[in-house]
């Protein structure tokens, strides 16, 4: 800031229908002494303009012809819904939601034998959680860019993270972590550190946003003091848990670097508050840098301990513990308060870790993270290579892939595009480096922000998605709850363009866009992959075992086979259904009235339920999918006798 920048917030002449979404925000907050804070934030000076600009008139064409395809995937979480979601972009359409954490009544996920072993159940048979609150989703690497096999999504309710593979997009494995509440950020390696030879996805980090006892079995309830918090190390393959670390302060989000040898996770309430007011005392926060390679290393050493009745390894990455740099797992670099969110640039070089109670941006340089390390800096505060003044309320930041950053500025319902060499210019003194270079009024409150390919080597700057927590007057009014918007920015110019809103349920949170021709989708399933698959029809019909009963069924438009089957009432019943259809796009459905059944089976797809026969009578098997011109007959009879 220059000494012309005298001017505080509330008098900028540029503010205009900000000015009372600010002040009706810092009003809100007043009492725990946030206004204070904000309000000593200055008018932006020579490196810093203030002023949005006005709408551009025309921006790329987010309209598609009929049959013409989108040239990118989008990856949402599906917030409350504990769903994932897959988007086309530029359009926007909703093309699949993939159910992981909570029942999907179209797909009969968590009525199906299947999908309740991956959701986890309780001794009874029933399942262990019915809901989820999905945030973070993130997909698997090789070589800088999206390979196309997995994709990861948290459950911050439960603390579970779920894994989808992205050649059926379905959820195949799911995970609870030991030791952690409020599961929240989430970024698989890039590489595997410890092998240099392996360029691709190997671990999946998972921050706790919620610090606990450990563990968590009645002790020092009232001593929030002593309440820590984990960041967890999870396999990206068998999906289970290799490691913890313990750590001071809550973790928001993650972030890995480019060669695999650092993760990270930005924090706030590091002063181990209960309260909300207590979790904001404090000026400066932290954003804390794993060495993967020594935690790996201290692991494989034995230097761990366990919690309670998990078996997981725990190192110890406490402030206290990590003072030495050539022994330290973890380094805590100081940040401004409350800081929401942490991303690595395209180029490899830097960690961008935003505010959310400052209105700054801290660029952190991964090589004098790493000379920290190595004893080269005395501190690593130094790693910190500028912090500047960008706008109320930074929350994410995107990167377009060439030098510029985009980040979401809450209070100021704005997007900042602001260029990162030139910041660092500008920190290191040059006042006359400019480096805001646009801004964007967003309609309103925007948390999440992405652009495509944003979080690879490979970011092109064609595209911005921009989540909006509030739509208020956007779209037709449906009472009380509202839409939230989600808006599509064209980044390819100079001046972001708005080209499109779209209105979405409550509550998705993070996001990614990535290139069509990463993922190779199979539009059959083979038969070979389900052990109970019923290949042949000569092995169709009942199949008692005093009074457990397998049903096994074969679906082919138009007809089940059997026709009919009967059991007896109280008789355990298992059915087993296979899709013998090879048509692209012919699914099968198969309800059972009165008996809580309804699933789907896809071309070459098995699936199974089990339940009791407890009331007797005729019931009509139906196919639930359209799939034929007789599809309205394809049924079979399940008679329960007395």
């Amino acid at each position: 800031m220059t000494q012309d920048d005298t001017k505080t917030l509330d008098t900028q002449p540029d503010l205009g229908r900000r000015k009372f979404l600010n002040t009706t925000a810092l009003v809100g907050l007043s009492g725990a002494g946030l206004a204070v804070g904000l309000s000593a934030c200055k008018q932006e000076g020579a490196g810093a303009p203030g002023a949005a600009s006005a709408p551009a008139a025309a921006g790329a064409s987010t309209h598609l012809k009929p049959g013409e395809l989108d040239t990118y995937y989008g990856l949402w979480s599906g917030g409350h819904t504990g769903d994932f979601r897959v988007l086309g972009l530029p359009s926007g359409r909703e093309l699949h939601r993939v159910p992981c954490f909570v029942p999907d009544a179209l797909t009969g996920w968590g009525i199906t034998n299947e999908s309740k072993k991956i959701m986890g159940t309780r001794p009874d048979g029933s399942l262990k959680y019915t809901v989820g609150d999905t945030h973070h989703t993130h997909a698997s690497y090789k070589d800088g860019n999206y390979d196309g096999r997995y994709a990861w999504i948290n459950d911050k309710i439960n603390s579970r993270i779920a894994r989808i593979r992205l050649d059926y997009f379905i959820c195949d494995k799911i995970t609870e972590l030991p030791n952690v509440q409020g599961f929240h950020g989430i970024f698989p390696d890039k590489r595997d550190p410890v092998d240099p030879a392996i360029n691709y996805t190997t671990r999946v980090f998972c921050g706790s946003e919620f610090h606990v006892p450990l563990p968590n079995d009645g002790r020092d309830l009232d001593a929030p003091e002593k309440y820590r918090s984990m960041f967890s190390c999870v396999d990206a393959e068998t999906m289970d848990v290799r490691w913890q670390v313990l750590i001071d302060g809550n973790c928001d989000l993650a972030a890995t670097s480019y060669d695999g040898k650092l993760a990270a996770t930005n924090q706030y309430n590091t002063e181990n508050g209960a309260r909300y007011e207590n979790m904001m005392s404090a000026e400066r926060d932290a954003c804390l840098f794993f060495n993967v390679a020594r935690i790996e290393a201290a692991v494989k050493a034995g230097k761990t301990r366990t919690y309670g009745n998990s078996k997981v390894p725990v190192v110890d990455g406490t402030r206290a513990a990590n003072a030495d740099p050539k022994t330290a797992l973890v380094a805590y670099v100081s940040v401004p308060k409350n800081p929401h969110g942490v991303n690595a640039s395209p180029d490899g070089k830097y960690f961008i870790c935003a505010g959310k109670l400052s209105p700054t941006a801290t660029v952190i340089e991964l090589s004098k993270m790493l000379d920290w390390f190595d004893g080269k800096l005395d501190s690593p505060d130094k790693a910190i290579v500028a912090e500047v003044e960008i706008g109320l309320g930074p929350l994410h930041t995107a990167f377009d892939g060439r030098g510029n950053a985009y980040t979401t500025l809450f209070l100021d319902s704005q997007v900042v595009k602001w260029n990162v060499e030139a910041a660092i210019k500008f920190h290191a003194g040059d006042n006359k480096a400019q480096y805001v270079v646009d801004r964007l009024d967003v309609q309103y409150q925007p948390g999440h922000i992405n652009a495509s390919q944003s979080e690879t080597m490979f970011a092109d700057g064609k595209w911005l998605a921009v989540g909006c927590k509030f739509s208020k007057d956007r779209y037709l009014p449906v009472g009380p709850l509202h839409a939230e918007n989600e808006q599509l920015v064209d980044i390819s110019g100079d001046k972001m363009v708005m080209v499109a809103d779209h209105p979405v349920r409550p509550e998705p949170h993070d996001f990614i866009i990535f290139k069509r021709d990463l993922i190779r989708t199979k539009q059959i399933y083979s038969m070979d992959e389900f052990p109970l698959a019923v290949k042949d029809a000569k092995d169709v019909g009942v199949f008692r075992d005093g009074k457990k009963v397998t049903v096994k069924i074969i679906s082919q438009a138009p007809a089940f086979d059997p026709r009919e089957f009967r059991v007896k009432l109280g008789d355990e019943v298992t059915l087993i259904l296979t899709n013998h259809d090879k048509v692209e796009d012919l699914t099968h459905g198969f309800a059972i009235p009165n008996y809580n059944v309804n699933f789907i089976v896809n071309p070459q797809e098995t699936a199974s339920v089990t339940f009791k026969a407890d009331k007797p009578g005729v019931f009509w098997c139906y196919c639930t999918h359209f799939c034929h011109a007789l599809h309205l007959e394809m049924r079979s009879r399940m008679i329960v006798e007395a």
